[in-house]
């Protein structure tokens, strides 16, 4: 059931193209884009039990996961009007017994949620260490693309401290960081187990990437089909067609690596 919540004027809302979602964004701090969407494609998610997303932002991923599953999903998020948006997005979509959405630094959610208390986590943290150019943006921007508040390694020990074993943690990032991703990933003995690249042409270098991984789990990595957003004439290929627009496919068995 739909719910009429405040919308303000420096405000929109936008269609998720799923389900009749939508989400509440503004100019004024970070949308969420691509990415995310891909992310809550991607993530291999239970059908029950606790989820995790974490710097959720206005919300766009634990929406989307409450499309695929029936589980209980927690969004985190340190800035305190992106998790007001969200908490508003999800009571405008009727969630709010799915969804809950707290307010507060990832680094310390296992002091209150404890040690192990999901059954998987998503992440789309920020991209760009500090030093690059944050200064060009406002700080709801800033905070959203650069590592002002939690670093790579912060996010890697949240994870690991919250995930239970055998629990998935799936990520969205950059490719140059793939390196540094997987190194910190097995220091908090998250092992990368999918890994799947994405490109804007088939001709183009990849810019981002998608990994999964498992708490304690054994080596073994698999690099699944490239992913390719455009087509030659410049149109969304056919399955980032299905991902934004499609019918709701049944859930993928990541054992099968045609099915993603």
């Amino acid at each position: 059931m739909k719910n009429q919540v405040t919308i303000y004027d420096y405000e929109r809302v936008d269609d998720l193209l799923t389900q009749q979602l939508r989400i509440i964004q503004s100019e004024e701090v970070f949308s969420f884009s691509m990415d995310a969407v891909l992310l809550a494609r991607f993530a291999s998610i239970p059908s029950k039990g606790k989820i995790l997303d974490l710097c959720t932002g206005n919300g766009v991923i634990p929406l989307l996961l409450s499309t695929r599953t029936k589980a209980s999903i927690e969004g985190i998020e340190i800035q305190p009007r992106l998790a007001e948006m969200a908490r508003r997005s999800v009571e405008m979509n009727g969630l709010t017994a799915q969804i809950a959405i707290r307010e507060g630094d990832l680094r310390e959610l296992y002091k209150e949620a404890g040690h192990g208390s999901y059954d998987a986590i998503t992440v789309n943290p920020p991209y760009m260490p500090v030093y690059s150019g944050e200064s060009k943006l406002n700080p709801h921007q800033a905070m959203a693309r650069h590592e002002i508040h939690c670093n790579l390694e912060d996010v890697a020990r949240a994870a690991m401290r919250l995930a239970r074993p055998g629990a998935k943690v799936s990520m969205v990032h950059r490719p140059q960081r793939l390196g540094e991703i997987i190194s910190l990933f097995r220091q908090y003995r998250l092992e990368p187990k999918l890994i799947r690249f994405v490109h804007p042409r088939a001709d183009a270098e990849a810019n981002m990437v998608l990994i999964e991984a498992l708490r304690d789990g054994k080596p073994d990595v698999r690099i699944l089909p490239p992913l390719i957003v455009y087509n030659e004439d410049g149109q969304y290929s056919p399955e980032i067609m299905q991902i934004y627009y499609g019918s709701e496919r049944e859930e993928h068995d990541h054992s099968n690596s045609e099915e993603l």
